[in-house]
């Protein structure tokens, strides 16, 4: 393939003689995709399309999806058992308990380039279901925690198994699925951390009635029933799950062709295990890279402190242990809520940055009224700045379609997983960040919080603008470059399995 370097910007495109040969470049491709992937695109009538999503979305979204509550629920575990005695009885001080959800982060920031090192070439299912069933244990082995080290030490044991969770998945959606359909995939599976909300707060309450003097406390009773359901579905998962279209055993083999070439469309390859180290340097020079980054530090760094601290904050509004449980619920239903609706906007417009910014707005607005209106202890007051503190986590629906953007918008797999390891480490950096900010002396309005979440936004909105304005241009290049004739169009997507990134291949366009 001979690299022409584009003087507008364009990093490097397929030469004319590369981009009309009429047969797929298998030098290139994946020895499992090469045996199923044709020549060119193969016309799939709706019906058998709707079939094969039906047959993918029972085998791999709903894995994706209760493995994702199951993760968002053992996370949000450390919130709920922060009412229910567990920093009395492990003598927690001060800055201690913020410290038990940074290290968990800080684990993942260590781990987070080694484990997509190892996604690429490993059966990625069975990865999964491994990673499970060892987060799974050491959850259960917190209710063993006697005070703040031995909390540490299995907190940031948890976030290293856990780190390959959100990766996987990124993978996942951009091998099972077509790109207009990835957004509402991420959707579905991300949301879950609402979902855990909801449950979490029926299951808190729940285990909140075991007595004082029962043989173990009731947020021991929670660490030990999460972590043991977390072991049993790892081992289902293992069982279940395929590790790639080419493998599922549980499809025909005609199946598994067309499976494969419903995604060539997306132009983002299925699978390669070949290391390219001229992605790995594209990668750290494109612009969107580091615009992700960006995307998940400053939506992590609030999300991580409003989820910590969240049945903390809520106490503060004068509201019971049990009240603040049942709360609890109420945000898990604002947050599915604003995903869905979030993710139905960017596909009814075709406009997700825009979307994103939309959604930042109301944060913005929570956060001043947390910021300015004291609680004087009146219903309405309490009720207001409730209300406030679950708007301000409206800016949830950047977090999801900036994944989606990542999965559709990256191609070349040495790449991706460079640009999704990357972007995991700078998510690691706001999720480590987040709670630090809480800070106990300025407790309970914490200003200083709230006012760098403010910071955050604008921030964000800033970010996605420049990230929108890089898309149309290079979208804009690439067409020049086909209409003046220095590239062929790729016409029946001959080169879609060619492990060719975004960059290189002209005839790949960017959605925003």
């Amino acid at each position: 393939m001979t690299m022409t370097q584009g003087t507008e910007g364009i990093h490097s495109v397929m030469s004319d003689q590369k981009m009309g040969v009429e047969k797929i470049d298998r030098s290139r491709i994946d020895d499992e995709v090469a045996k199923y992937a044709s020549d060119k695109a193969i016309h799939i009538d709706e019906k058998t399309e709707k079939r094969l999503k039906r047959l993918i979305d029972r085998r791999v979204l709903t894995i994706m999806i209760f493995t994702y509550f199951l993760q968002a629920l053992d996370k949000g575990t450390m919130s709920f058992a922060s009412i229910m005695g567990i920093r009395e009885d492990t003598g927690l001080k001060g800055q201690q308990y913020s410290w038990l959800t940074t290290c968990i982060y800080l684990a993942v920031l260590t781990v987070e380039y080694p484990t997509n090192w190892v996604i690429q070439r490993v059966p990625i299912a069975k990865y999964l279901g491994i990673n499970i069933i060892l987060w799974g244990s050491i959850l259960a082995c917190h209710a063993a925690a006697k005070n703040f080290q031995g909390l540490v030490a299995l907190r940031t044991l948890l976030g290293a198994f856990e780190a390959c969770c959100q990766p996987i998945f990124i993978m996942l959606s951009s091998m099972w699925y077509r790109r207009e359909e990835q957004a509402a995939t991420v959707a579905y599976w991300y949301m879950m951390n609402g979902g855990q909300q909801i449950v979490g707060g029926l299951l808190a309450y729940a285990f909140t009635h075991i007595p004082e003097t029962a043989a173990i406390h009731s947020w021991q009773a929670l660490f030990i029933a999460y972590g043991c359901g977390s072991v049993l579905w790892g081992i289902f998962v293992l069982c279940y799950m395929p590790d790639s279209p080419m493998r599922a055993k549980c499809f025909s083999e005609e199946d598994k062709k067309l499976m494969v070439e419903r995604v060539r469309q997306n132009q983002t390859g299925l699978q390669n295990k070949v290391f390219r180290k001229e992605q790995v340097y594209e990668a750290f020079q494109d612009p969107q890279t580091w615009c992700f980054a960006l995307i998940q530090l400053f939506t992590t760094l609030p999300t991580s402190g409003l989820g910590a601290f969240a049945n903390i904050i809520i106490v503060s509004f004068n509201f019971s242990k049990l009240e603040t449980q049942l709360l609890a619920m109420v945000l898990g239903f604002f947050i599915i809520f604003t995903l869905l609706t979030s993710t139905w906007l960017a596909k009814k417009t075709n406009q997700n940055i825009y979307v994103m910014i939309g959604f930042v707005i109301p944060s913005i607005i929570g956060t001043i009224v947390l910021l300015i209106v004291q609680n004087d202890g009146k219903l309405v007051t309490r009720v207001g700045l409730l209300i406030s503190y679950y708007i301000c986590l409206s800016f949830w629906a950047c977090a999801t379609l900036g994944l989606s953007l990542v999965s559709r918008n990256v191609a070349g797999q040495t790449k991706k997983s460079v640009v999704i390891a990357t972007n995991f480490v700078a998510w690691a950096v706001g999720n480590s960040i987040g709670p630090q900010v809480f800070l106990a002396w300025d407790a309970p309005r914490y200003r200083i919080a709230f006012t760098t979440h403010m910071c955050c936004y604008i921030a964000l909105i800033l970010n996605l603008v420049f990230l929108r304005w890089h898309y149309t241009r290079q979208n804009r290049l690439k067409a020049e470059k086909l209409a003046a004739g220095l590239a062929v169009k790729d016409e029946k997507l001959t080169h879609s399995f060619d492990d060719l990134t975004d960059r290189e291949n002209v005839n790949f366009t960017y959605c925003y």
